[in-house]
């Protein structure tokens, strides 16, 4: 019989001192010295101990886990593929089949011909708990592929090469790297960047085939501890992009992609708090840019004096210009105007006239998809709403004309009239009106008097990284159990622009918690919910979200899901030989060298701020392998709850053994994580947990 009493980890003397201020920490030991190595007898005994606990505690409650897991599975379309689409002399596609984890990669000639398999993902992923597939580049002649793959979660990738025409592997192999790959303009040879010791990508260079991996060429190296070097070309496939930079500084460098050993061109020298992108169009560089304005603009300089940049499109207040990419008869402008996504095009010879693409309703996700040929006339759009399925366009340049070419297939049955959506804004505590995009059940009553129903609110709010609006057959679980769903675009998040995003980092960082906990009181005043009817998660940064507003204001909550959280920052950002820290002290500051960041971060670290008092029922999750958010930061949490929450609310901690940041990596896998905690919140939250209607 399994043993329901949860683990309690020992608490050790541990301390340390700075800036005149004495942290202690008795759970460090949690942290395994010979990390990325875990292999510590007391650190796996504990975590084991964790999911052994969680094991038995679920147990009652897994015939609602495998409903909902069949609930959701039928809503997939086992043998789902994408669109095909032309690059070059060949039609590129993936699909699955049923019952596959992962996915196949097709391609057939334009001309005519027989369906080619490319890459089988299920084959690879063969006896490994876990599979990724990383960078996949297909060479410009179209007869070799070079890919990576991750088979433990570390994100530390090989990179393999075939050759399509004989189905063979070359004997070039590179391990650790971490990176896309781009091709120079002959197929002889490709750029990649390696991770270093500390897992992080400050280099690109240059292989050439059938030579040694140790004679690979270093094309640029990044001095600066905290930038991470990309790679990328430009639309016409001329120049290859090297480009270096973290939260708030970028750089960027072209090479030839016919020489790329040539001396590099830098567009513009770094310059601290300004970023930029580059792509090119027949000599001119187009550079997105928030030198002036955080809300963006274009500019435009030649080749041969790239730092002369002319304005070509000016900042708008109420334009938040994302991304632009260049075309050979025409640009395209992506960005989001008052936090609703607007796609445009633009002619050179009129570059300031939008074409716009406009979307009917309220709340949506919208964007370009796979465009790889710089001649095209027609591009492919996608878009989805919190009711509306994913759907694939082909829309005509000429015309205007929105061509749909697939919807997403819900085989169990989808009626999109059962649901309603809105977009909502609701004032913070400081007047700031925050949105709010919400879907629930066409007959949803929502009542002031008796605190209408239960709610499941969501929401991220760090790294300038907006939630969009959009489909998910998994949450139809809980909409067709009585439950409103609503994403808060909380400030951290760039959803209203990049000052949306400044305004929720560095010392203004508790305006993301007060807006999230702001939010859910609004929900309440306007009867869509009551005190303790509310459901919330959040991931890795949004886990941290969680873990703060746990801390302040507990009785809100009915169910805390905590994916990844990154919950012990102040540890984490004193310690730089973490992979991510260096580069992480622009979003939260350094609090090794700045007292005011150390007291700041101290004051909202989630771990550092558990109080003897009652929380939530807590569903925390953790993978072993994870680089970003370290395995000890939720299993210390979870700990330290334990040992100080004065409740008798559940608390489960799950680590994942043999994954990273993203849990299990297949597609049913993380289907089944995801209704363990549909069924935890349902559990929880006191909902009919018969099977949906």
């Amino acid at each position: 019989m399994t043993d329901l009493t949860p683990p309690v980890a020992a608490k050790r003397a541990h301390s340390f001192t700075l800036h005149g201020v004495t942290v202690d920490d008795p759970y460090a030991w949690l942290k395994d010295p010979n990390y990325p190595d875990v292999d510590d007898p007391q650190v796996l005994a504990y975590l084991e101990a964790e999911n052994a606990y969680f094991e038995g505690v679920m147990a009652p409650h897994r015939a609602l886990v495998d409903r909902l897991y069949e609930e959701m599975k039928r809503r997939i379309k086992e043998d789902e593929s994408s669109v095909p689409q032309k690059d070059g002399d060949w039609l590129y596609w993936t699909a699955y089949e049923t019952g596959g984890e992962y996915r196949k990669w097709w391609r057939k000639p334009v001309a005519g011909g027989l369906d080619e398999l490319l890459l089988d993902e299920t084959a690879l992923a063969e006896g490994h708990e876990y599979f990724r597939l990383g960078a996949f580049s297909i060479s410009n002649n179209g007869r070799l592929l070079a890919y990576a793959i991750d088979d433990s979660g570390a994100e530390r990738f090989e990179v393999r090469i075939k050759d399509l025409t004989t189905g063979a592997h070359l004997p070039d192999v590179i391990p650790g790297m971490l990176s896309e790959i781009v091709w120079t303009a002959d197929d002889s040879a490709f750029l990649y960047g390696l991770a270093n010791e500390q897992w992080r990508t400050d280099n690109a260079r240059l292989h050439r085939l059938g030579t040694p991996v140790a004679d690979d060429v270093v094309l640029y190296h990044e001095a600066d501890e905290g930038f991470r070097v990309g790679l990328g070309e430009t639309s016409a496939r001329n120049w290859i992009v090297i480009s270096t930079g973290d939260h708030v500084t970028s750089e960027v460098r072209l090479v030839p992609a016919n020489d790329p050993c040539a001396e590099a061109i830098v567009v513009s020298p770094r310059r601290q708090g300004r970023e930029y992108d580059v792509d090119e169009h027949d000599g001119a560089l187009f550079i997105h840019t928030n030198d002036v304005d955080p809300q963006f603009r274009l500019c435009t300089a030649p080749v041969e004096r790239p730092g002369e940049w002319a304005e070509l499109i000016a900042p708008s207040p109420h334009f938040y210009m994302t991304g632009v990419e260049c075309y050979a008869k025409f640009f395209v402008v992506e960005g989001r105007e008052d936090g609703l996504d607007r796609l445009a095009i633009h002619r050179y010879d009129a570059p300031t006239v939008a074409q716009r693409i406009d979307f009917p309703e309220a709340t949506y996700a919208a964007g370009f998809g796979d465009n790889p040929e710089y001649d095209m006339d027609v591009l492919r759009v996608g878009y989805e709403s919190m009711v509306t399925p994913g759907t694939v366009y082909d829309y005509d340049v000429a015309t205007g004309g929105l061509t749909t070419l697939k919807v997403q297939e819900i085989p169990s049955g989808y009626d999109a009239g059962k649901y309603r959506t809105e977009r909502l804004k609701i004032a913070a505590r400081d007047g700031t009106q925050v949105p709010v995009s919400i879907v629930y059940p066409a007959d949803f009553v929502r009542s002031k008097g008796d605190g209408g129903g239960p709610l499941f609110l969501y929401a991220y709010g760090a790294y300038g990284h907006a939630i969009p609006p959009g489909f998910s057959t998994g949450r139809l679980s809980l909409l067709d159990r009585g439950f409103a769903y609503a994403i808060a675009h909380i400030r951290g998040g760039d959803d209203l622009g990049q000052q949306w995003y400044l305004d929720g980092k560095l010392e203004k960082r508790e305006n993301t918690f007060n807006d999230f906990v702001d939010v859910a009181r609004g929900l309440i005043a306007h009867g869509w919910t009551s005190a303790g009817r509310i459901a919330i998660a959040g991931r890795s940064a949004g886990g941290e979200l969680m873990g703060a507003v746990c801390n302040s204001d507990p009785e809100l909550w009915g169910a805390v899901i905590a994916d990844v959280p990154f919950v012990d920052v102040l540890n984490t950002m004193l310690d730089a030989e973490l992979p991510l820290t260096p580069g992480e002290w622009p979003e939260w500051g350094n609090p090794i060298e700045d007292p005011a960041a150390f007291a700041l971060i101290r004051s909202y670290s989630p771990y550092d701020n558990v109080a003897a008092q009652a929380y939530p029922p807590l569903f925390i999750s953790g993978g072993l392998n994870d680089p970003r958010v370290t395995y000890w930061e939720p299993a210390k949490w979870a700990a330290k709850l334990r040992a100080t929450k004065t409740d008798g609310n559940v608390l489960l901690l799950k680590t994942n053994m043999g994954a990273g940041h993203g849990g299990k990596s297949g597609r049913f896998e993380s289907l089944r994580e995801a209704a363990e905690e549909h069924a935890f919140v349902l559990w929880q939250m006191g909902v009919d947990q018969g099977a949906a209607g």
